[in-house]
């Protein structure tokens, strides 16, 4: 099946309006990445981020960016869609937050080598043509001892139910009109870790994203989103999504540069 990133440019002016589907990546996702991040950097002794050198690639609307930089980080995002480019850079000076967006794509980052004391990568690396590239890429642009963010979805029967049969093909509860997964392009964490061992990041930590609640309201909820009775954004903080102990659909964790390697 052939994915349509383009639907990011269709309709990318519109990720921080919860009546966006985009939006339902910021209600409780949002929070539950960073927050897993964030506990991550203070057991590793980042009690501030003051300062850190944060690279966002896929940063789409700019909801971790910021995030990070709000958290006192010098952040730079890097995404193909030049509409949630400009929608992410109009936001951050509305709220007065500078942030370096630049166009680019994971397999080619726009930035130096060994210039980054953190990357993140979420909702990006299902979509890419070259996982092992894109990871080159991260890898040249971290310092040594930096860490790498990640989350993405298990290639299993629950992530195919989940991702693909009720939030895209089911057309009582779809997200898009149009497919933005495809299953076969969905990363195993045994396959993951070969990936990231294979450019000198050492998985480290790893851990399940998911629902913390499970209630089948939720399925109305998302028809209900998608007849524009309740908001994408509600829809989102209805889920709960946190930090759960398995990994069969969304996972998420970190690896640390452990040598040059790019």
């Amino acid at each position: 099946m052939a994915i349509d990133n383009h639907v990011y440019d269709r309709i990318g002016e519109g990720w921080w309006d919860e009546s966006n589907p985009l939006n339902l990546l910021q209600g409780s996702l949002t929070p539950a990445r960073y927050g897993y991040f964030r506990d991550v950097l203070r057991e590793r002794g980042f009690a501030t981020l003051d300062g850190l050198r944060a690279l966002d690639i896929g940063s789409g609307g700019g909801f971790l960016a910021e995030r990070f930089a709000r958290a006192g980080c010098d952040v730079v995002g890097i995404d193909p869609s030049t509409v949630s480019l400009d929608t992410a850079h109009r936001h951050a000076a509305a709220s007065g937050l500078s942030i370096d967006y630049r166009r680019g794509v994971g397999e080619r980052l726009p930035v130096g080598d060994s210039t980054f004391d953190l990357a993140y990568c979420c909702d990006v690396l299902e979509h890419v043509d070259d996982l092992d590239a894109v990871l080159a890429e991260t890898a040249r642009a971290l310092t040594p001892g930096g860490l790498y963010f990640f989350d993405t979805i298990n290639r299993t029967w629950l992530g195919r139910l989940v991702v693909i049969k009720i939030m895209q093909e089911w057309r009582w509860t779809r997200m898009f009109d149009t497919p933005v997964h495809d299953w076969s392009m969905f990363i195993t964490p045994a396959e993951l870790t070969a990936a990231l061992d294979r450019h000198g990041l050492r998985l480290t930590g790893l851990t399940g994203l998911g629902l913390r609640t499970a209630d089948p309201r939720r399925l109305i909820d998302m028809h209900r989103a998608r007849q524009g009775r309740l908001t994408y954004g509600e829809v989102s903080r209805r889920l709960n999504f946190g930090r759960v102990p398995y990994t069969g659909a969304n996972y998420m964790g970190y690896a640390v540069k452990t040598a040059a390697r790019g």
